[in-house]
């Protein structure tokens, strides 16, 4: 019987050998952790977010510069296919109010439970704490070295597919170490870049007190990416859904601009806070906090960035619809959500199979695709580990 072979047991790998084993080849599936889907359990834990419910050509749009190469794949496995294929493993989904859609249980734990009982019964060997740690020199690119609990094992597999993950969240078993082993085989690789990460600020000591308090009600805007979602103050700067939102703008070069009133025009700002002068109410603290309704975290932004805060109401109102906060660039890579960079699309061929070597496929974030936050990274994940194992097995992908 023909064997494959997956290294990697998150999303991507895991699908992989799902279409293979339903193929009817012999599966196994080997991860560097002492349990799978690591990365996959960590995201869940607040509130699994498995895929965006909206218009595909919008969906796909998400994937930028990468649409194109996705879209295949997208179309074979997109959003309501990733819903269904949730059902199917008992775990109902329900769609919020920004098209994002959750298992009702909103944790990953219970649909990885029970995808690694289909898995099993589908005979799919899985072996946890073997780490790949090259190519046999003996049997070339045919032969996998892993570092096992039992010492150094080598695996010759008829076929093979590779979803090791991107650079983000080493702790968690995405830590790159599988780049050399394939560069040196010719591979072409794009440069690793930190996506949906946090940045950093140089912030005042009297920001100390607002550490951990969400900014609500905001329009942030980065160049031409533009956000609503709440963000949070943090030590090392800020982040959260908002920040992750305009995050490859601001990794770009695009300052971050935040209009505190989003819901109230200048000269309507203006107005109030020099309403607030007129009725005796000159305590700056109090235009601000009562005359229009500014918390306190919104309020220590203003004096961060300008010091003294300037007492003319125009010009008080054109700081506060157009707050420039200064960032000191990304938080480091392996604290991003996701990463841009891996293997390119030239590296590879319309099977996901390596050019370089071709009994190889590929899978997941070790592709060279970019996506926001919000479903479209686990989509592609799936969709591409779809991909990469029907192709492997022979099976047409796009079905």
């Amino acid at each position: 019987m023909t064997w494959a072979l997956v290294i990697g047991a998150g999303p991507a790998g895991l699908m992989a050998a799902d279409q293979m084993a339903t193929a009817g080849l012999r599966v196994v599936v080997c991860d560097a952790k002492a349990s799978p889907a690591r990365k996959f359990l960590m995201a869940g834990k607040s509130g699994l977010n498995l895929t965006k419910a909206e218009p595909f050509a919008r969906f796909a749009a998400a994937y930028a510069e990468a649409e194109g190469w996705l879209a295949p794949m997208l179309a074979a496995f997109g959003p309501d296919d990733v819903a269904n294929w949730a059902r199917g493993l008992g775990q109902e989904v329900f769609t919020g109010s920004s098209g994002r859609v959750f298992p009702v249980a909103m944790k990953a734990s219970p649909l990885v439970r029970a995808w690694l009982a289909r898995l099993a019964g589908l005979g799919v060997d899985l072996r946890v704490r073997w780490r790949w740690t090259g190519f046999d020199p003996a049997s070339g690119a045919r032969g996998f070295v892993f570092d096992t609990p039992a010492g150094r094992q080598v695996l010759a597999p008829d076929l093979t597919v590779l979803a090791l993950g991107g650079a983000s969240w080493a702790r968690l078993g995405s830590d790159a170490a599988w780049v050399p082993f394939l560069a040196e085989r010719g591979v072409q690789m794009a440069p690793w870049q930190p996506a949906n990460m946090g940045f950093a600020a140089d912030w005042s000591a009297q920001m100390a007190r607002h550490f951990g308090s969400p900014v609500k009600g905001c329009l942030l805007t980065a160049g031409s990416a533009r956000s609503r979602g709440e963000f949070v103050v943090s030590a090392r700067g800020v982040e959260g859904g908002g920040i992750y939102t305009v995050s490859r703008a601001l990794r770009d070069g695009a300052p971050l601009v935040l209009d505190l009133l989003p819901d109230m025009t200048a000269p309507k700002v203006a107005e109030k806070l020099a309403g607030g002068i007129r009725h005796g109410r000159d305590s700056l603290t109090n235009r601000l906090r009562k005359g229009l309704g500014l918390d306190p975290v919104k309020i220590a932004l203003l004096r961060e960035v300008a010091h003294p805060l300037p007492s003319d109401p125009v010009m008080l109102a054109a700081l506060i619809k157009s707050l420039a906060v200064p960032l000191s660039g990304p938080r480091p890579l392996d604290e991003a959500i996701s990463v841009a960079g891996g293997i390119t699309r030239a590296a590879v061929d319309d099977r996901l199979a390596l050019r370089a070597l071709p009994h190889i496929h590929t899978a997941g974030e070790m592709l060279d695709w970019e996506a926001p936050t919000g479903g479209y990274l686990l989509t592609a994940c799936l969709a591409t580990g779809r991909w990469a194992g029907r192709a492997a097995a022979g099976v047409d992908p796009t079905g």
